[in-house]
């Protein structure tokens, strides 16, 4: 059985993921494919890796926790999704990097789960409107306490994924773009959950009705009903001609911090792309792109 978690990053799914999938959950269990409730799983972790303190969990305790995850006895594949498996929100920043306890409590994870198969997913996002959005959540409304001491500049995803797979090595990692994920998001859904050839997710378009609201949605989807995209350069093609002209005020993101200027973010963005190329190039790491 293989264990899917998805952790993240903050401010990339808002649990959009897991929606579709929770509403897919009946045609995901016939391939296999479980999607438990997240009251089972997100307390029951959290209890489980504050009670062992890093250990490998024994055989029982890992037995007793699918019991509390899941109620099937056999599953090929189980969804497991939370923004908060690494840290809370306010803990993202520290030491210098994104995410400092991302290779232990990644271990942790693993540890819970070691005679199961695991592969752990995330959603990266500029560190331009990643900082910005996560600042918006924290309890600290100082921006330089709220920094921990960080560089903006300095903090690489490369640098945070190298951390996990070295405290995870035999666990995959599947990555991939909030900023491209309307265009791909039914190939996100595959990437994670990996159903069978063909599948069909009900409700696949209602994610872009966050960015578009519910008129454009309605529009989109008749356009697809009667114009079937042919490829799916096509379907991106399509999306982002709707995404522009519904939802481009939705997706951009008003960015008001001391020293913040245009030039500055716009240095934040070309340091994330040339981070990206450095992903695309590490061993053990898929990288899902448009």
């Amino acid at each position: 059985m293989e264990i899917v978690l998805h952790i993240g990053a903050h401010s990339t799914d808002e649990d959009n993921l897991l929606k579709c999938f929770y509403k897919n959950r009946d045609a995901l269990a016939r391939q296999g494919i479980v999607v438990p409730e997240p009251s089972r799983y997100r307390p029951a972790i959290r209890e489980t890796m504050q009670a062992l303190i890093g250990d490998v969990a024994p055989l029982e305790t890992q037995e007793t926790l699918l019991d509390l995850i899941m109620d099937e006895d056999n599953a090929e594949r189980v969804i497991l999704s939370h923004e908060s498996f690494l840290c809370v929100a306010g803990r993202v920043l520290g030491d210098g990097v994104l995410y400092p306890m991302a290779g232990l409590k990644a271990a942790r994870l693993r540890n819970l789960f070691s005679r199961q198969d695991l592969r752990i997913c995330i959603g990266l996002r500029d560190p331009a409107t990643f900082i910005p959005a996560i600042f918006e959540r924290a309890q600290e409304p100082n921006f330089e306490l709220f920094l921990s001491g960080v560089d903006p500049m300095a903090v690489r995803w490369s640098e945070m994924i190298s951390r996990i797979r070295q405290s995870v090595p035999d666990a995959p990692i599947d990555v991939w773009c909030n900023e491209d994920t309307p265009m791909i998001w039914p190939r996100v859904l595959d990437q994670i959950a990996r159903p069978a050839d063909g599948f069909v997710y009900e409700g696949v378009n209602e994610f872009l009705g966050t960015i578009m609201g519910r008129g454009g949605l309605n529009r989109l989807q008749a356009y697809l009903a009667s114009h079937p995209p042919k490829s799916e350069s096509q379907r991106q093609r399509i999306i982002a001609a709707f995404l522009d002209k519904f939802g481009a005020e939705n997706m951009e993101q008003e960015i008001d911090l001391p020293g913040w200027t245009e030039s500055y973010v716009a240095q934040m963005t070309e340091l994330y792309e040339r981070d990206l190329e450095e992903l695309e190039r590490m061993p053990g790491v898929t990288f899902v792109t448009p």
